[in-house]
């Protein structure tokens, strides 16, 4: 009598055994991709929020350093034809995005041959980004040499983006008192000074419903006089 081979070995896998066996593994495979796309949003997000974060405390410490050079000066020519340059400190305010511009010793020369003075016009003001809509970026404008437009012209990069708030207050040291603007070219302003200190406060917008980063810093500035070295008095 022959060997007849077991049933049970013999037996091939069902359609339904391979289905339920296809289920398994790709309920394996989304579980599996599920976590690496979670560990990849999460560093994605640290990566903005770190990015976002330093790019708040460069930008602060740069406009303070900057408005640390800040300066007015009285050397003009006698004869007003003659005049090609105005130095001022204007600062307006205005409900999220402040601006403030002014002449400062923060001129840097890329060529040490270069006949550039280290004077310039300095701006800092909030814009709209035309590629991106709600986002909007924090500015540098610097002109030099120092021209008789006081608010415009030079070259504008910027300097943070995703901004939700920009906001300088300037103390007087005459009263005291803080104050929302500065204005040395109005007479109805502060012609000819300069103030003591400047609060610079900077938000940068949320990530992800987390609190929004808020720096603020104050400065003195040291030459609140005009320079009138040589002019008698």
């Amino acid at each position: 009598m022959s060997a007849r081979p077991s049933r049970r070995r013999a037996r091939a896998m069902t359609l339904l055994e391979i289905l339920v066996s296809l289920g398994i593994l790709a309920m394996i495979s989304i579980l599996i991709y599920g976590a690496f796309d979670s560990m990849a949003r999460g560093k994605k997000g640290e990566t903005l929020r770190v990015d976002r974060a330093r790019q708040g405390r460069l930008a602060v410490d740069r406009i303070a350093r900057e408005v640390q050079s800040a300066f007015l000066t009285m050397h003009q020519p006698q004869n007003q034809a003659l005049v090609v340059r105005l130095t001022a400190f204007s600062g307006k305010s205005s409900r999220d995005f402040d601006r403030l511009d002014f002449a400062a010793f923060a001129h840097r020369r890329t060529n040490s041959d270069s006949p550039e003075s280290d004077q310039c016009e300095l701006g800092y003001f909030v814009v709209k980004d035309p590629d991106v809509a709600d986002k909007m970026d924090l500015v540098r404008r610097e002109q030099t040499p120092i021209d008789l437009e006081p608010l415009r012209g030079g070259v504008v990069n910027v300097l943070a983006e995703n901004v939700e708030s920009l906001h300088f207050k300037y103390l007087d040291p005459m009263t005291g008192l803080w104050s929302d603007t500065w204005d040395t070219t109005q007479l109805s302003g502060q012609p000819g000074r300069l103030p003591l200190e400047v609060r610079i406060t900077l938000t940068m917008k949320e990530i992800r419903n987390e609190p929004a980063y808020t720096y603020t810093t104050k400065v003195m500035i040291p030459m609140r006089e005009p320079l009138s070295f040589g002019i008698s008095q």
